[in-house]
């Protein structure tokens, strides 16, 4: 279900939306699939965000076993 609404944006803005909107069939489908892209884009940088902090949290224990494991390699 689509819900019209009301934003308010700078003039240069709208020129570009409306250069580009004829490609999206227009200035709302342009819109929407550019905040959608936003959102997508938001949500993969918070779960980024939250696998460093998980690898931060752990690097002690992962750099003990590559040091392990680098112990095991022979000199060629």
């Amino acid at each position: 279900m689509k819900v019209k609404t009301s934003i308010t944006l700078s003039e240069d803005l709208i020129k570009k939306i409306d250069e580009l909107s004829s490609q999206y069939g227009n200035r709302s489908a342009l819109i929407e699939k550019a905040i959608r892209d936003f959102f997508t884009t938001e949500a993969k940088r918070i779960r980024d965000i939250q696998d460093m902090k998980i690898l931060n949290r752990r690097s002690d224990e992962f750099n003990k076993e590559a040091e392990d494991v680098l112990s095991y390699q022979v000199d060629l």
